[in-house]
C-alpha cells in the first residue's frame, strides 16, 4: 500500500542474541520504546519510538556489546557503532537519514534517528518488473548521496537494495552507514581494522571480496550490481554461498543487460558494464560521473502506483525543482568564471603573477569553504593561485609552502587521493631540497603520499613507499613511537592487499615491540593482537 509500511536504517537479519527490553522502556530520559516494533539487523536491533521531549516519532538502533571469552567487552564492536552515530550525522543530506542522538544504554549503544516511510528496494524489485527510468532515476540519486560520501571520505561498503529505500514522494534514502569506514589521514591504509571482510557477499566488489578492502570505487561497483538487479530483477552474482558469491565477483564476467532485458537502452547498458569492471581503475572515475551519465535515461518517469505518488504535488518537489534551476544557473556562472582569472592575477612575461595580499585572501576564502566541508570548492580555489604563487614568490617560499600543504590536505579530505598524492610527492621533493631529506614536513609528505596511494587501491606502491621511509626514519634516527605507526601501517596494508602471509609476519613481529614500549592493555596492541588471532584462526 502506498505509504504503508515503515522501514527502519537497518536491514533484516537474525541476531543469536537479542537485546532484552521491557515493555514501555524509556531510553536516555526521553525515548520511549514501542515493545511491538522490534526489528532485527546486521549490527544490532531496531525499534519504533517516541521522542516524548520533541513529540515526535523516531526509530533507535540498539547494538549489543559483546564479550569475549575473558568477560572483556568487544571494543572494536563498539567503536564501530559510534563511528557509525558521528559518520551517519556528518552526512548532510536528503538521501541520508538524519540522526538525531546516540548514547549508552546500560552495556549496550542506542542511535536515535529519523524514523523514513517508504519501500526498500529489494521488495520492489521482488514485487514488480521496475520500468528503465524508474531503475535509473533510484541509482542517480544514490549516486549524489555516495558524491557526498565521498567527498567527505567516507566509504559505505555494504550498498545493497535492502539498504536503499523509495519513499512515497519518490525520493530515495541510503540506509546504514554502519559499517562506512573514514579515510582518514592519519590511517588512510587501515579501512578494516580487525582483519574480516565487512559487506554483503551478493554485492562486494572484487577487490573487497578479495582482499577486504574498499574505496569509493568499491561502492559503484556495488551501485553497478544494483542497478543490474533492479533493470532484470536478478542479482547474476548471487551464488548459494558467500564464498561462491565472492568467486563469482572475482572471476566470472558480467552479462550484458540486454541479453536478459531488450529495452535497455544500448548506452545504458554499456554504463552498467563500466560500473562493473574487475579492476577499479577502469570503473567511472567518481559518483558524479555516472550521476550524470544516468540522467540521459530518467527524463520522464512513468507512474509507480502503490510505491510513489507522482499524481499528488509534493512540498520537497517543488523545492527540488527550484533548487534544481537555481544550480543550473549557479553551473553555467561557475563554468564561465572558472576561465576567468581573478582580477589580480597579472601575466608578466608570459608567467603569471600575484601578490601577497591577494594570495592570503584566497587562502582565507579556501579555509571558510574548509569549515563548511566545501573541500573541492576550497581545492580548486587554492589550485587556481598556487601556479601564480609559485611564479611570484617562488615554489619554496614559506608561504607558498604552506599554500600547498593546505591544497594538498584539502584534496586528501575531498577524496580527491589522485590528485593530492602528487601534490604531496612534489611538496616531500621540495622541502627536503631546502632543508633536507631528514625533514620532519618531508617525511609526513611521503607518508600523506603513501596513505593515498592505499586509498585509491595501489597497495604495491604503498607498501614500497612506506617500506622506504621505514629505512629512512630508521637511518635518520627516528622516534620509536614513529617507527612503530609506521610499522602497523605496513601490516595494515599488506592486510588490505590480501597479504595475510605477510601481514602476519609484520605484525607478529610488531606485537612484542608494542607491549614493551606502551604494556600490554595498550589499544594498538590490543588491535595487533586480535588482528593476529583472526590470522591464525584461534
Amino acid at each position: 500500500m502506498l505509504g504503508g509500511r515503515y522501514i527502519f536504517p537497518g536491514d533484516p537479519g537474525i541476531l543469536e542474541e537479542r537485546i532484552v527490553l521491557s515493555r514501555g522502556t524509556i531510553i536516555g530520559g526521553r525515548y520511549e520504546l514501542d515493545p511491538l516494533s522490534r526489528r532485527t539487523g546486521g549490527m544490532g536491533e531496531v525499534w519504533f519510538g517516541y521522542d516524548k521531549r520533541l513529540d515526535r516519532k523516531i526509530a533507535i538502533k540498539f547494538i549489543k556489546v559483546d564479550r569475549f571469552p575473558d568477560g572483556r567487552p568487544d571494543e572494536e564492536l563498539a567503536r564501530r557503532f559510534i563511528r557509525e552515530s558521528r559518520i551517519t550525522a556528518r552526512l548532510e543530506h536528503p538521501g541520508v537519514p538524519t540522526v538525531y542522538d546516540c548514547g549508552p544504554h546500560g552495556d549496550d549503544l542506542y542511535m536515535v534517528m529519523q524514523l523514513v516511510k517508504g519501500c526498500p528496494v529489494s521488495a520492489l524489485i521482488d514485487e514488480t518488473e521496475m520500468p528503465v527510468a524508474w531503475a535509473v532515476a533510484i541509482a542517480a540519486q544514490v549516486c549524489s548521496v555516495l558524491a557526498v560520501a565521498h567527498a567527505n571520505s567516507l566509504v559505505h561498503r555494504d550498498l545493497k537494495p535492502s539498504n536503499l529505500m523509495l519513499c512515497p514522494d519518490g525520493t530515495v534514502k541510503v540506509l546504514d552507514f554502519g559499517i562506512a569506514a573514514a579515510l582518514a589521514a592519519a590511517d588512510a591504509t587501515s579501512l578494516t581494522r580487525t582483519g574480516e571482510v565487512l559487506g554483503t557477499p551478493a554485492y562486494m566488489a572484487p577487490e573487497q571480496a578479495m582482499m577486504g578492502g574498499a574505496d569509493p570505487r568499491s561502492d559503484l561497483y556495488s551501485l553497478g550490481v544494483i542497478l543490474d538487479e533492479m533493470l532484470t530483477g536478478k542479482n547474476q552474482f548471487a551464488a548459494p554461498t558467500a564464498l561462491a558469491a565472492m568467486r563469482n565477483h572475482t572471476d566470472v564476467p558480467p552479462r550484458p543487460l540486454r541479453t536478459r532485458r531488450p529495452d535497455v537502452p544500448e548506452g545504458l547498458e554499456r554504463l552498467v558494464l563500466w560500473m562493473l569492471a574487475k579492476s577499479p581503475d577502469r570503473r567511472p572515475a567518481d559518483a558524479g560521473v555516472i550521476c550524470e551519465r544516468l540522467l540521459d535515461f530518467c527524463h520522464d518517469l512513468p507512474p509507480l502506483p502503490g510505491y510513489v505518488n507522482l499524481d499528488t504535488p509534493h512540498p520537497l518537489r517543488m523545492y527540488a525543482t527550484v533548487v534544481g534551476r537555481i544550480t543550473s544557473s549557479g553551473e553555467r556562472h561557475r563554468r564561465s568564471a572558472h576561465h576567468q582569472r581573478p582580477t589580480r592575477i597579472r601575466n608578466i612575461g608570459g608567467l603569471a603573477q600575484i601578490e601577497r595580499a591577494d594570495l592570503e585572501r584566497a587562502r582565507r576564502d579556501a579555509e571558510v569553504l574548509k569549515v563548511q566541508g566545501r573541500f573541492s570548492q576550497a581545492a580548486d580555489l587554492l589550485a587556481e593561485v598556487a601556479g601564480p604563487a609559485a611564479s611570484s614568490l617562488g615554489a619554496t617560499a614559506s608561504t607558498v609552502i604552506e599554500l600547498r600543504i593546505e591544497l594538498a590536505e584539502l584534496l586528501f579530505l575531498a577524496g580527491d587521493h589522485r590528485r593530492a598524492a602528487p601534490e604531496f610527492h612534489r611538496l616531500a621533493v621540495d622541502v627536503a631540497a631546502v632543508e633536507g631529506p631528514d625533514n620532519n614536513l618531508a617525511l609526513r609528505c611521503r607518508l600523506m603520499e603513501a596513505g593515498c596511494h592505499a586509498a585509491t587501491g595501489d597497495r604495491k606502491l604503498a607498501l614500497a613507499q612506506l617500506q622506504r621511509l621505514l629505512a629512512d626514519e630508521r637511518r635518520f634516527g627516528a622516534s620509536e613511537e614513529r617507527l612503530l605507526e609506521l610499522r602497523r601501517k605496513i601490516g595494515m596494508v599488506e592486510l588490505d592487499a590480501g597479504n595475510r602471509v605477510r601481514a602476519k609476519r609484520v605484525l607478529g613481529e610488531l606485537l612484542p615491540d608494542l607491549e614493551r614500549r606502551y604494556g600490554p592493555q595498550h589499544d594498538d596492541a590490543g588491535e595487533v593482537r586480535a588482528i593476529l588471532r583472526s590470522l591464525t584462526g584461534q
